[in-house]
C-alpha cells in the first residue's frame, strides 16, 4: 500500500512537474523562434484584429516543402492564429459574421482557401501526429483567393491589412508569395 502511494505520488509529482516547469520553458523558447504577432486595424468603425506566431524562413524553402501544398496549415506557428471582425463582412461573395475565428489555410501553388473556422484551438497541430488541428465541420467561411509572387522576400511571415477604395484586404506574405484576401462590409 506505502509502494502505491509513492508510485502514485511521483507520477503525480512529474505531471505537475512538466505542466508547470517544461512546458513554460518550452513554449517560451518556441515564441523567440516565432515571435507573437497583434496586428489591429481601424478603417471608420470597422475593426480588424490578428493575433499569429511569425515564423522566419531562415535561407529555407518555405512553400511547397516546409509548409506543403494542398495541405491544411495553421498560418503561422505555435497557436492557431486567430482573425476577429466586429462587423458582418463578405469574403469571396460569403457571409462572415462578426466575430472572433481561428484563421487557416490551404496553400496551393497559385490559389489558397483561406478558411474562417468558429472554435478556437489550444496549439495550431496535434502533438500526436503535427497536423492541423483544425475541425472542417465548424468551418464557417472557406475561400478560395489568388496567390501571386512578389519580387522581394519577407523573411517573416506577416499578416497585414490595408484599404482597397472602399473595401479592405487582409494580406497574408511570406518568402515569396502573397496572397490578398477582399474583405468587404455588408
Amino acid at each position: 500500500r506505502k509502494i502505491f502511494f509513492w508510485v502514485f505520488g511521483g507520477l503525480v509529482g512529474l505531471m505537475l512537474l512538466l505542466m508547470f516547469v517544461v512546458w513554460p520553458i518550452m513554449k517560451t523558447n518556441t515564441k523567440k523562434i516565432s515571435p507573437e504577432q497583434n496586428i489591429t486595424y481601424t478603417q471608420g468603425d470597422l475593426e480588424l484584429y490578428a493575433f499569429y506566431s511569425s515564423p522566419g524562413k531562415k535561407g529555407r524553402v518555405i512553400f511547397g516543402e516546409l509548409v506543403p501544398y494542398n495541405e491544411v496549415w495553421r498560418t503561422g506557428a505555435n497557436e492557431a492564429s486567430t482573425f476577429t471582425t466586429n462587423k458582418d463582412l463578405f469574403i469571396n461573395g460569403k457571409d462572415l459574421p462578426k466575430g472572433t475565428y481561428s484563421l487557416w489555410t490551404i496553400p496551393g501553388e497559385t490559389s489558397w482557401q483561406v478558411i474562417f473556422n468558429s472554435e478556437m484551438y489550444g496549439w495550431g497541430v496535434k502533438f500526436t501526429d503535427q497536423t492541423a488541428s483544425r475541425d472542417p465541420k465548424y468551418d464557417v467561411v472557406v475561400a478560395t483567393v489568388s496567390s501571386s509572387k512578389s519580387l522581394t522576400i519577407t523573411e517573416n511571415f506577416t499578416i497585414s491589412f490595408s484599404e482597397v477604395g472602399e473595401d479592405n484586404l487582409m494580406i497574408l506574405a511570406w518568402d515569396n508569395i502573397v496572397v490578398p484576401v477582399l474583405l468587404q462590409e455588408k
